[in-house]
């Protein structure tokens, strides 16, 4: 993953350069992937990572929306890092249309990763 170098931190990266990166649980091992960001319009920060794990060339695979803030860019490893366990992916609150336009759904989300919500 490339990141643009800004000031001195580079710590800015291309959203095309997120999608496919790699996510690895807290033992190294590649959990999953990310597919795609959600973004908050108003405060422009990343909010969710929308990723995808298990499954084998595709198939079976599920996406779950996890908290940002659940992840952490690891750069000897070229991904993101996440202390999300199996056990939390198994009992995830389910999605459905419209789910992101629904606060108590959010803060249920935020609440079982134990995640500090981000509109605070």
């Amino acid at each position: 993953m490339q990141q643009a170098q800004h000031g001195s931190g580079g710590s800015l990266v291309s959203s095309n350069d997120v999608t496919g990166t790699a996510v690895y649980d807290k033992t190294g091992e590649k959990a999953g992937t990310i597919d795609h960001l959600m973004i908050d319009k108003s405060s422009g920060k990343a909010v969710y990572a929308i990723m995808t794990f298990g499954g084998f060339l595709g198939l079976g695979e599920r996406e779950f929306v996890i908290p940002w803030g659940a992840l952490s860019y690891d750069s000897g490893l070229d991904g993101f890092r996440t202390s999300i366990t199996p056990d939390q992916l198994k009992s995830a609150p389910a999605q459905y249309e419209g789910w992101h336009r629904d606060r108590k759904h959010e803060e249920s989300i935020y609440d079982h990763y134990h995640v500090p919500y981000y509109w605070f």
